[in-house]
């Protein structure tokens, strides 16, 4: 596929993004921007939450593990379920009971000032890190297959990208984000359905016999036995129950779009219908990835040193123009939505969280706006310089350094919620941000070292857990007596 398609492909993808954002942020205000006016249909936010959730990690990553992993990647996602459970009864009825913008305001109700600020700090580092990982993936492949060719600088295209999504979440926020993640979703579905359709037709398979043959070809592997490797059943299956109460329960980018539900019950559908939908969509990812190898093995094309290149590589330069261009559709698709949901998030929590525009604040809705503006744009140029500086440090499949760093960041949020929400002890909440900078770094001593010190035991995304648990310990620490 000629690079100039890939391109023209992208910029009409684009304009349609466009159009939409025209559509619904018209007549939008600060109420739009942080919550949607608290109108959002549960349905459209279900739907366009899978999108959210799965971003372009999972349309590139997820198939590229396939070859190593087999469908042990499963056990995560069935421990997904778990999380999403106690995200709908837990959390959602604990943020629609305080009415939250930002949830970490019910660290402040809770323990006080500096719990606040620290799980606030933490979810800033989070997402930037998690959404530069994400934003790098799909830039990167745009570089390779298309601005390369042209001799384009891998920055600006980056500052492009970061550039267009500026434009269309400036004004609309989170009522922009839940319909623009509608249409991507959209695509980005059509995109992984219609791939599998033409690499099973260049094999000569029916859609009745694709599972046949992967399962044929040893891909369906889903429990890993040895609880020494990385990938045992037990160890994914919590750690994705994990995961998905700190990434998406403890995330401010996904309960924003949450509590944009007109009401709590709203939203609890919203969860349990968008976690069913999620099994079967990424069981179509692992899918995808089977055909890939089986597709690669058969033509006799080399696996790239990153797996990750495998999907991109195969449909540009194996497939048919128009496989290509699916391609292209389902990854900007998948794309987009992690990178505006994640620069809404982070200029929602930094107003809210460190400026205080919800408490008494001086300045009026205009003002506000205005310096609303100036965030957005700040960390706009923080994730260019981020992913800048991963492209020259990373050398691993993407989803798996999303996941690991997840370890690292978001496991003081796990261990401050539980804390809060399992025990009604009160800490000396200004030594609590030493607990929670002590823990992350005991964390990486402990992988690091877990080899030695446990037997050959290799630590996985458990990590998260282990550093949730060691936080929640240290606040024991720090009750106070007789409270």
């Amino acid at each position: 596929m000629k690079p100039v398609y890939i391109l023209l492909c992208f910029i009409a993808y684009t304009i349609l993004l466009f159009f939409v954002t025209w559509l619904t942020s018209r007549k939008a205000n600060n109420d739009s921007y942080y919550v949607g006016n608290k109108s959002s249909p549960w349905y459209v936010v279900a739907y366009g939450m899978i999108g959210a959730s799965l971003s372009g990690v999972t349309f590139m990553s997820v198939p590229g593990l396939v070859g190593s992993q087999q469908f042990t990647y499963l056990g995560l996602v069935f421990g997904f379920l778990i999380g999403y459970t106690v995200i709908a009864t837990i959390l959602l009825p604990l943020y629609y009971k305080l009415n939250l913008t930002s949830i970490y305001a019910y660290l402040n109700k809770r323990f006080g000032f500096w719990s606040y600020k620290t799980g606030a700090f933490y979810f800033l580092l989070s997402r930037v890190v998690g959404a530069s990982f994400r934003m790098f993936l799909v830039v990167n492949v745009l570089q390779v297959f298309v601005f390369d060719h042209w001799g384009v600088p891998f920055g600006l295209v980056v500052a492009i990208f970061i550039a267009l999504i500026i434009l269309y979440t400036f004004e609309g926020g989170v009522k922009t984000i839940i319909w623009t993640d509608t249409l991507q979703t959209t695509f980005m579905l059509l995109g992984v359905f219609m791939s599998i359709y033409f690499i099973s037709n260049e094999l000569g398979l029916g859609l009745g016999d694709i599972f046949s043959k992967i399962s044929d070809a040893g891909y369906t592997r889903i429990a890993e036995t040895d609880w020494h490797s990385k990938n045992f059943f037990l160890k994914q299956f919590l750690s994705g129950a994990f995961i998905a109460i700190v990434m998406t329960g403890l995330d401010q980018e996904m309960m924003q779009k949450n509590i944009s539900c007109k009401n709590l019950r709203e939203a609890q559908k919203n969860m349990f219908t968008f976690s069913g939908i999620l099994v079967f969509v990424n069981l179509m990812f692992l899918t995808l990835g089977a055909v890939l190898y089986m597709y690669a093995n058969s033509k006799g094309i080399a696996i790239p040193k990153k797996t990750d290149d495998l999907f991109p590589v195969i449909a540009f330069n194996y497939l048919s123009p128009l496989a290509g261009l699916i391609f292209m559709v389902g990854l900007v698709s998948a794309a987009y939505p992690s990178a505006d949901g994640a620069l809404t998030a982070l200029t929602t929590s930094f107003c809210i969280d460190f400026l205080g525009f919800k408490d008494k604040s001086k300045l009026d809705e205009k003002q506000k706006k205005k310096v609303r503006y100036m965030v957005h744009m700040s960390f706009a140029t923080i994730l260019l310089i981020v992913i800048l500086i991963f492209r020259a440090l990373n050398n691993e499949a993407v989803v798996n350094a999303i996941y690991t760093a997840a370890g690292y960041t978001y496991g003081p949020l796990l261990g401050l919620f539980s804390f809060g929400l399992f025990t009604k002890f009160s800490v000396k909440d200004k030594y609590v941000w030493i607990v929670a900078i002590l823990s992350p770094l005991l964390c990486y001593f402990l992988s690091l070292y877990s080899e030695v010190l446990f037997s050959g035991y290799k630590m996985g995304f458990e990590l998260l857990i282990i550093n949730g648990a060691l936080t929640f310990f240290g606040l024991l620490i720090l009750v106070k007596k007789n409270k």
